[in-house]
């Protein structure tokens, strides 16, 4: 299989998310196709599935990741999963706080992408993403690395 990470990022964190995912997909045996939004001249993307983050910034997803998905082919990627996920933060270092905030999550930017998937009618993951930066600007939590990588190898795990 072939799966397509594609992500903005504007302090850095939601790359190291994209790298993480794309890291997972690469080792469980897949190609995988790393494209940054913010590479104007990248607008295409072809594969058997797709995550799409972005930071959740003002409670939303960034205009690049916003141009990306109302540009993406529908008919291509209509019967395709594609996962939507985010960071969010400042939240809490302690990790249980930030689990127990994170489940609650009614906003942010991997809603709005999961909304913007489902408006156009393509096959949206049900389960989105988001990932704690325990600061405004960074770090990512401690466990943001790892719990993304478990949630892709889930989601592959899935797709056999």
């Amino acid at each position: 299989m072939k799966g397509v990470v594609a992500y903005d990022s504007v302090y850095g964190n939601t790359k190291q998310v994209a790298e993480a995912i794309a890291d997972q997909i690469r080792s469980e045996g897949h190609q995988v196709d790393l494209i940054a939004l913010s590479d104007e001249s990248v607008r295409t993307a072809g594969g058997d599935f797709m995550f799409v983050g972005s930071p959740t910034r003002m409670g939303r997803m960034t205009k690049n990741t916003k141009g990306f998905l109302e540009g993406l082919d529908s008919e291509s990627w209509k019967n395709k999963p594609i996962v939507a996920f985010d960071t969010v933060g400042p939240l809490s270092e302690d990790p249980e706080k930030r689990k127990k905030w994170l489940s609650r999550i009614d906003k942010g930017a991997a809603k709005g992408i999961h909304e913007l998937i489902t408006k156009r009618n393509l096959s949206a993951h049900p389960e989105p993403l988001h990932i704690a930066v325990t600061g405004f600007r960074g770090p990512l939590a401690s466990d943001g690395l790892g719990i993304a990588r478990e949630f892709a190898h889930r989601f592959l795990a899935g797709m056999k």
